[in-house]
């Protein structure tokens, strides 16, 4: 299932279409119709996840479980994490960056493991 095909079923489970949801929410008519064909914005994704009271991975379609499981924390790779960060500029990190990120993630799993 897609990112728009998740917000407009949730859409129908609150009687309303997906033009309604995105115009309760602030933002242009047709921005979830744009999401098909474009990367939305994280701080969007934020805003429409806490909106259906659901998690932005169970939108992206990461989990199929809607709402995250808080009472345990979630065990990431090294790969994961590195995933969803951006640069500075917001741009997606260089490959040099992420060498360097990861190696600083991986020395503080281990560092963390011998606790």
């Amino acid at each position: 299932m897609t990112l728009f095909e998740r917000i407009k079923k949730l859409a129908a489970q609150r009687n309303k279409n997906v033009k309604e949801i995105a115009l309760i929410l602030g933002f242009s008519e047709n921005l979830f119709y744009k999401w098909k064909n474009s990367e939305p914005k994280a701080r969007d994704l934020e805003k429409v996840a806490d909106y259906f009271d659901v998690s932005v991975d169970y939108l992206l379609g990461r989990t199929q479980t809607p709402h995250a499981n808080t009472t345990q924390p979630q065990q990431l790779t090294v790969e994961e994490a590195l995933a969803s960060v951006m640069s500075s500029d917001g741009k997606p990190l260089s490959e040099h960056d992420r060498e360097i990120l990861a190696g600083i993630i991986e020395a503080y799993i281990e560092k963390s493991s011998k606790k």
